[in-house]
């Protein structure tokens, strides 16, 4: 589960949650309230954004965030898109990052032009396939899509109701969103952008989890297919054992209210989306302390995690949060035992703590288990050096490319003048 609006509501519920129990769902789904319900719950963050609110005010960092929307380069990299059409018919928007072949300057031309030997075909690419989490989208690996961009063959997808992807049919008719559903998901999009040839799969937090899911729904696949995984910020189940670094009567309050909380303001999504576009600032300072472990963080990185964040619906973020208390895929491990497999993790991520990714690494022995220091749950874009180091030799190791030469791609720690 990634860090997320709906993470950001569970840690300041633990503020409110006296107050939101003692109203019951009835009076969440009030207008007036359901339109400020994200600026109450943030209260809670109040205190970690203290200063800033004494000493800025709300029209500068209006600006400040507008400016970085203009002129941070993170999530501009694109590549060639496509569509894969789930079993309900949801459509899922992808892109592809060809290898870049010899004379050719940029990204290589669509899937399926390749050299031909002899008159037949070259066999094809190992392809990496890139899935997200809760509440982000393929650009949360833009550091990584950096660095190997014409190296190999990449596809990026956004899971279902994020980013450019359609909103889950299944779920406009009721259905509830599962995490096999998302495996299921992830199948399509690999017969539609990968229908052949060696894999590599790489997964953040919810997108680790798709992994599993596919993994336990279709075992041959990975058998057949899949030359190694990459499990970042993830687990295989016990996500409603989190704590979020709340202290334990906080912990049982949100569990008891929070999911009635997200159904009401999903309800009332437009006037919750109002409201919170109008508690901006407070948001800012839960997003950072949920995303990010080091106080070092590049503010233009941490605005691209708000971006990325604020795209996400309220109604989706509701939807998507039960899933994840069901989550349970342990069994479905064994299935990456044959293949190599990095696990990593943030020593500070309070959203998917690094005690997940080491049981995962007990049922997977062989594993490489990373665990980066002064690192949350957004450590892809916060030790991005460190991430895309870590995935380069995994792809050396599995045969993917000859050698690490991968390239610069940046850091997102603060800049002098910054």
């Amino acid at each position: 589960m990634s860090e997320s609006s709906a993470e950001a509501v569970v840690a300041a519920t633990a503020n409110v949650a006296g107050a939101a129990g003692a109203a019951g769902a009835a009076g969440w789904r009030r207008a007036g309230i359901a339109g400020a319900a994200i600026g109450v719950l943030a209260a809670g963050a109040a205190a970690g954004v203290a200063v800033e609110r004494l000493t800025v005010g709300r029209g500068m960092r209006k600006k400040a965030r507008l400016a970085l929307d203009a002129t941070g380069p993170y999530g501009s990299l694109r590549g060639t898109p496509g569509r894969a059409a789930a079993d309900d018919g949801t459509e899922l928007y992808y892109e592809v990052d060809e290898v870049e072949a010899d004379g050719e300057e940029g990204p290589a031309g669509p899937a399926g032009r390749r050299r031909r030997l002899f008159g037949r075909k070259a066999p094809a690419p190992v392809t990496v396939v890139f899935s997200h989490g809760y509440c982000l989208g393929q650009d949360s690996w833009h550091f990584q899509r950096a660095a190997l961009r014409g190296l190999v063959r990449a596809v990026y997808w956004d899971q279902r109701s994020h980013g450019r992807s359609e909103r889950g049919r299944a779920q406009a008719d009721g259905v509830p969103v599962g995490i096999d559903q998302l495996g299921r998901d992830l199948k399509a999009v690999i017969d539609a952008a990968a229908p052949e040839g060696p894999l590599v799969l790489a997964g953040h937090s919810m997108g680790g989890m798709t992994m599993m899911a596919l993994a336990d729904q279709y075992p041959a696949l990975i058998r057949d297919r899949v030359a190694a995984v990459a499990l970042v910020g993830t687990s295989s189940g016990k996500l409603g054992e989190v704590n979020f670094g709340l202290p334990v009567a906080g912990v049982n309050a949100v569990r008891r209210v929070l999911p009635g909380v997200l159904k009401a303001l999903g309800s009332q999504a437009e006037l919750v989306e109002k409201g919170r576009r109008a508690t901006a600032d407070l948001f800012a300072g839960l997003i950072k302390r949920y995303s990010f472990g080091s106080r070092d963080v590049d503010p233009a990185v941490s605005r691209f995690a708000e971006r990325l964040i604020e795209s996400t619906p309220i109604d989706v973020v509701a939807e998507f949060y039960p899933a994840f208390t069901e989550h349970d895929k342990s069994g479905a491990l064994p299935a990456f035992r044959d293949v190599p497999v990095l696990i990593l993790a943030g020593d500070k991520d309070l959203v998917t703590p690094s005690p997940h990714s080491e049981a995962i690494a007990d049922i997977l022995p062989d594993a490489e288990l990373v665990i980066v220091p002064d690192a949350g749950h957004l450590v892809m874009l916060e030790h991005p050096e460190t991430v895309t180091d870590r995935l380069a030799d995994l792809l050396v190791r599995s045969g993917t490319v000859p050698a690490a030469n991968v390239g610069g791609h940046g850091s997102t720690a603060q800049q002098p003048g910054r």
